[in-house]
């Protein structure tokens, strides 16, 4: 679906052949229906929009074709923070994983919404919601600004992005996640905003001494700083973004190098200015190696020169999880923009470069890394639904005559129009699609992680109560119990000391694993205590982790069963409780 509607702001514009404006009476009608198709588009991606509201607390959906490990994990994990700030009196638990020294942003945020709704999935959730309106926000006027051409009719690209990420799927069951990358999009989206103006006010100020245009621009520069800096403190691989957003700051300035470099270069040093303040004055005096351990701990690759394409294959069709439809109209799309943009060396519209750029930079990521969880891939997602309605806005216009001379071949207008409609039919097909499958995800919500955790805070206060037994649960997630259930929690997975060191300084009560213990785990556990399994929980379609085990840790010279503790086989889960999400039991077997 190559892109011929080409136009850049930045750039004077070709010379257009008449165009009737919307008060002729032969235009305006066809103004009036552009109009109304968009406004019916946005009421639809509103309606969709709220239905992200609903059922805040439900499970992430069973039997999706998403195997993330962020539904365990993350939402916990990246907001421990704020988490602890409230039910324990400070941020950071020393030995255990802290996250939050090298990712500020999302639990600062989370910090302050607590203040007013206390700890609790339900905020934490419509936080991330929120953020994925002001996504669908900027992405409309991000659009709008660079689609709307002087003597053109109204574009529909907008409108087209908005509905088609508003009924996502994918996008619904992982914006709803209290995880890092719905931010990281918002403030991708906002700095490209800013650069939008950030540009033309620095080409401005260096053809005028107007003192308001040099205000402007500086501050702008100082915007598109900490904006930058902001966006690496949410999620570090947001670095990958950068080239897209300072190409957009040199065409959105005319390619004109020197005004480029000047605002760019404002906007590195007050970036760098800002996260160097926050490295020397919070970090380094306190929590350096909190800081240093969150990169230690994903300074791997999976990729290798032997595994490279397989890899690479894997990264790109791994795509199709934003949808299968969607997923073909995309890489399409993809090939005739950048055969487009080749033709015109690189100086057709700015916007469509900038978000190749967006997904050719994240991509080079997640390949490097190749640890292609789907929460990954959102961060792909929006640029590719918005390449996808430029594209087809442009095909569509060009389709009927408002781009060209006016005497093209009959085989090109039939071309583009046959163009058109397959491609239309394409995105009404995905978009249907789309939101059928969400309109199903939000009839049938599930609740058995919540009521999981609710059963586990019942028995852990139930001991505590009875016999005065630590509160305290050591699980990998431990940090979701702690966001959902308010128990307190060190992870057995991650942290700074040895899993034996945080066992024997925290003691921590309970322990809670999914589907077996695992040999480092028990090897730190037995030497001080005993494992006594209290309850089995069948939780999400995961075969490798939907059973929720927790395990009363008693000490090891307590009297209990005969027999010494056992190691990981003794430990397994009965083969019973191996079967299938049908056939498992729904109620919390009791086991002690």
């Amino acid at each position: 679906m190559p892109i011929n509607s080409t136009y850049s702001l930045a750039e004077p514009a070709p010379e257009l052949r008449a165009v009737p404006s919307a008060s002729d009476p032969e235009r305006a009608p066809s103004m009036r229906g552009a109009r109304m198709v968009e406004a019916a588009m946005l009421v639809v991606a509103a309606i969709f929009f709220a239905l992200h509201y609903v059922h805040l607390t439900a499970d992430f959906p069973d039997h999706s074709p998403w195997m993330d490990w962020a539904k365990y994990t993350d939402e916990g994990w990246y907001g421990d923070a704020a988490i602890r700030h409230y039910q324990l009196g400070h941020w950071n638990v020393p030995g255990d994983f802290n996250p939050a020294a090298a990712l500020p942003v999302w639990p600062a945020l989370e910090l302050v919404l607590f203040r007013f709704t206390g700890v609790s999935l339900a905020a934490a959730r419509a936080l991330s919601v929120a953020v994925f309106g002001l996504t669908l926000v900027c992405s409309y006027l991000l659009i709008r600004r660079w689609s709307n051409k002087p003597g053109r009719r109204r574009s529909l690209a907008p409108a087209i992005a908005v509905v088609l990420l508003a009924v996502s799927p994918f996008c619904y069951v992982f914006s709803r996640l209290a995880i890092l990358e719905p931010l990281l999009i918002l403030l991708t989206l906002v700095a490209l905003l800013v650069t939008s103006s950030a540009g033309a006010a620095g080409a401005g100020a260096e053809e005028s001494a107007s003192r308001r245009l040099k205000l402007r621009c500086a501050t702008l520069s100082v915007a598109l700083g900490l904006l930058l800096a902001a966006m690496v403190l949410t999620k570090t691989t947001g670095i990958f973004l950068f080239p897209a957003i300072f190409w957009l700051l040199l065409a959105s300035g005319g390619y004109r190098v020197r005004s480029f470099l000047r605002v760019a270069a404002s906007a590195c040093v007050v970036g760098a200015a800002a996260w160097g303040a926050y490295y020397l004055l919070f970090v380094r005096p306190r929590y350096l190696i909190d800081y240093r351990y969150l990169f230690s701990a994903n300074a791997y690759t999976g990729i290798t020169s032997a595994t490279f394409w397989s890899v690479l294959h894997d990264a790109l069709f791994d795509i199709s999880w934003i949808g299968e439809t969607l997923f073909w109209v995309a890489l399409a799309t993809m090939v005739g923009s950048l055969v487009s943009l080749c033709f015109r060396r690189y100086r057709g519209n700015p916007l469509v470069a900038t978000l190749l750029l967006w997904i050719f930079g994240y991509g080079a990521f997640l390949v490097y890394h190749d640890n292609l969880q789907p929460r990954y891939y959102l961060v792909l997602a929006i640029p590719l639904t918005l390449l996808v309605a430029i594209a087809f806005d442009a095909v569509l216009e060009a389709g009927n005559g408002e781009q060209g001379t006016g005497n093209e071949s009959p085989a090109r207008v039939w071309l583009l129009r046959a163009m058109t409609a397959v491609g239309g039919a394409a995105l009404v097909f995905a978009a249907g699609s789309g939101a059928r499958y969400t309109i199903g995800y939000v009839r049938n919500p599930g609740y058995r992680w919540v009521t999981a955790a609710a059963e586990i805070r019942d028995a852990v206060d139930r001991e505590a109560k009875a016999s005065g037994h630590s509160r305290l649960v050591l699980s990998i997630s431990g940090s979701d119990l702690a966001l959902m259930a308010g128990l307190p929690s060190i992870c057995d997975d991650f942290g700074t000391m040895t899993l034996s060191d945080r066992v024997a300084a925290y003691r921590p009560g309970w322990f809670a694993t999914w589907n077996d213990v695992e040999d480092d785990k028990m090897d730190a556990l037995s030497p001080a205590n005993r494992l006594e399994r209290v309850a089995t929980i069948p939780v999400f379609d995961d075969p490798e982790r939907n059973l929720f085990i927790l395990y009363r840790l008693d000490p090891a010279g307590a009297a209990g069963p005969k027999g010494k503790p056992g190691r990981r086989r003794s430990l397994s889960v009965p083969h019973r409780l191996r079967s299938k999400i049908g056939e498992q039991p729904n109620a919390v077997q009791l086991e002690h």
